[in-house]
This record gives structure tokens, sequence and C-alpha cells, in this order.
């Protein structure tokens, strides 16, 4: 097995078939049981991703024609990435990705030239992708155009921020343990973690770790999510006695950060339109030993699902173009296009609405998304606010996070260490 030539199938299925970076990934393991292997062929992939946009700048600076062969132009960007932003000795990255031509002579002569001019050049290359907006910033030209209009001052930060790797957090499980007693837990394993002050349940670790390794993982201690999203649960402020709608829940982070802070719900409702998904809802919920009513079921029809029982509290994580986790997720550069952010808004403005009137007068509706564009966030939320009169944006408080909006607060990438979200909470009057 050639690690490389598998990391090059994974970005093909990304750059020509449009699937996922994560279910590209997972296809590709099976059979591949070397952790060492699989750490290295997803650090190829993401690279790849993540900086694709310089990557393809240089490599048509090294060949005459564009490259019809998908997988070859993939073997191409894997090389380069390698020499450029990974300690991977020079000969070893040249002689290992020429070899994952395999039978293809034309093939391995092109991935060795253009390996080989590429060390030569490489400086007077570097230096002409700096000088193209596209390839310096490593972002499609429509997505740099909307931060800018969106974040004028905000948006060089948030593109340094969206090529970085993100760092690993975890949510102590507060029902079985206090964040005091599982940071002594991870220091008796060497895990270094610091608390977030703003975050009652959060642990940023210095380096990420393997779920494997975390003392109590299994047993249901800590989960793996960042402090962004743990915000949801704080802001919807579930009190005992309560029915709780968890719409679009999966794959259920949000869901059991509820039922953790706080076990005296009357009952706590998860929706979800995509069955697949709400199967790791289900697991996840098992392995904290919690337990919710799931609900495969479309959120913009809840005549469909809905038993006729007003909830106290909503949280709607909406559909989004989920442009504020392109660090954990740097393939939404390539697959996300500028025409999906219109058909978003006008899913989340109809998901809004029908979920709307299944919340009790006085009750409370908490708006999420982890994107960063202000057509899906403040700007969703005024909409909805002219059309419902009864309905009245509260106050998130002395919030130690996030930039004020015209309505909501909204989380920019990188702040406090954070993906970029966005929350808005709501009340029917």
């Amino acid at each position: 097995m050639n690690t490389r030539l598998v990391a090059a199938r994974v970005v093909t299925r990304v750059l020509q078939d449009g699937q996922s970076l994560t279910a590209a990934l997972d296809h590709a393991f099976v059979g591949i049981e070397s952790v060492k292997d699989r750490a290295f062929i997803q650090a190829l992939c993401y690279g790849v991703c993540r900086q694709y946009h310089r990557l393809d700048f240089i490599l048509t600076q090294l060949v005459e024609k564009p490259l019809k062969d998908a997988e070859v132009k993939a073997l191409a960007l894997v090389g380069l990435y390698q020499l450029n932003f990974m300690r991977v000795k020079a000969h070893a990255a040249v002689s290992e990705t020429v070899l994952a031509t395999g039978k293809k002579p034309w093939a391995k002569s092109l991935i060795n030239a253009v390996l080989r001019t590429y060390l030569r050049e490489q400086e007077g290359l570097e230096r002409k992708a700096d000088r193209f907006q596209v390839a310096a910033l490593s972002h499609p030209d429509w997505l740099i155009k909307q931060l800018e209009q969106d974040w004028p001052e905000q948006a060089p930060n948030i593109l340094l921020e969206n090529n970085q790797q993100p760092p690993m957090v975890l949510r102590v499980n507060l029902a079985k343990t206090n964040r005091e007693h599982y940071l002594q837990l991870l220091l008796n394993q060497n895990i270094a973690a610091e608390t977030v002050s703003f975050c009652p349940s959060a642990l940023r670790l210095d380096k990420p770790v393997p779920v494997e390794l975390l003392p109590g993982f299994a047993q249901g201690l800590a989960s793996v999510q960042d402090t962004a999203a743990q915000l949801a649960a704080g802001l919807l402020d579930v009190q005992p006695g309560q029915r709780v709608l968890d719409v679009c829940a999966a794959p259920g982070g949000k869901t059991a950060h509820i039922l953790e802070s706080q076990p005296q719900l009357k009952e706590l409702v998860a929706v979800d339109i995509d069955e697949a998904r709400m199967l790791r809802v289900s697991e996840n919920l098992q392995r904290l030993g919690l337990h919710a009513t799931l609900v495969v079921g479309d959120g913009a029809k809840p005549s469909d699902w809905w038993d006729g029982r007003l909830f106290d509290r909503i949280l709607l994580d909406a559909p989004c173009s989920a442009l504020g986790v392109i660090r954990r997720h740097p393939d939404i550069k390539l697959l996300r296009r500028a025409e999906d952010i219109a058909q978003l808004q006008s899913l989340q403005k109809t998901i809004l609405a029908a979920v709307w009137p299944l919340l009790v007068p006085g009750g409370v509706l908490i708006y999420a998304t982890c994107s960063i564009l202000k057509q899906e966030n403040e700007q969703q939320i005024q909409a909805f606010l002219a059309e419902h009169s009864d309905a009245v944006e509260l106050s998130l408080g002395n919030a130690d996070w996030g930039v004020a909006g015209i309505c909501g607060q909204q989380i920019l990438t990188g702040e406090s260490a954070m993906d970029g979200f966005y929350y808005a909470r709501i009340r029917k009057v």
C-alpha cells in the first residue's frame, strides 16, 4: 500500500465527486489498521484541502497545460504539500509520490519533473503565489469577497485562522464529575489542558490526543466539542420539569450537553432528517448514559412528527454554510458555492417559521449556526422578528465572547480559539 496514493484518491473523491473529506477518509480507511499510516494519510488529505488554492496555483506554474487525469493531479498536489508544509525529507517525498503513479510512465515522468522543478524554483514560485490573492489566502475568490463585505476589519484574521489547525476541546460531563477533578485526571495521564473562563464545562487541550487515551471517555466523563458549541446549553437555560425540542440535532453534542446540564427535564425530543446521523445521536447518548426521544423527521414539516404538545425551550441548530468550522473541515472551501448561501437562508427561514408555533407562550428559542455570514445569522433573525409580532429578542447577558450584531452575538473564527458560531435568543410573548 502506498499511503500517498491512498491520500490522492481521497482528494480526488473530494475534488471530482464532491464527496466530503470525512466520508472519503472513512471509505479509504477500511482495511488500513496501522494508526501511523492512517494519521499520515489524514494529515496529507487535510493539508491538501486546507492549502488547495495555493498548491493548485503553484501546480499551474509547473505544467504546460491543465492535468486531465484527476488522480495524477491529486498526486502532484500531495507531493507539493509534503515539500512545502511537512517534515518529510525531500527525496522521500519525491520518490514515494512518483512511485504512487504505478503503471503510468507518462505520469511518473510528469510528477518527477513537477516536484524536482518545484524544489529548484521554490522561492520564486512561493513569491509568485503570495502576489495572487486566492493563492496567498488559500480561499476561493467568492468567499474572500463575502468575508471582506461582512467583516471588513476582521476578514484578514478570519482568513488566517481558517488555515490553522483547530484545538481539541473537551466538554466535561458535569452530571458525573467536575471540571477540576477531570483536569487532574488529564494531568495524571500527562495530557496538558487549560480551562475556559466563560464556559464552565470546557477544557482546551494543548495537543490533540486520540479519544481512547482520554480518562473515563468510554464511561461518559467527557466528550469532544468545541467551546463555541458548548455555549448553547447555557443560553437555553433549561429548568427542571421542562419539555425541550432540539431541531437538526445530529450528531447530538448539544442534545447530550442539555441533558447533562439538567437531568430533571420532563422530556427532550431530538429531531433530525438524516437517519444515519440520528444513529450517531443514539450512540453518543448511550455512551453518556443519557436518554432522549429521538425522531427522524424534517424540521420544516413538524406536522409529520409533532405530537401536539408545546415545548418550553427550543434549540434550532439551523442547517448552514458551516463557514465557521472550515478549520475542522477544510473541504468546505472546495465544496461550498456562493449560490448555496441563498438556498440555505431560505431553508433556515422555513424551519424557523415551522417550529415557532411549537413553543409555549413565554418559552425561549435559541437560533444557532456555525456560520459567520450575516445573511444566515443576524439578517435572518432581524427578518424573523419583523414578521412575527409575538417574538422578542432577549439579551445574551454580559457575554464574555463574540461580537454583538443587529441581532444576536457572532463568534468569529479563532476568537478565544473557538470555531465561528452565531447565537440569538428569542422569547414568545
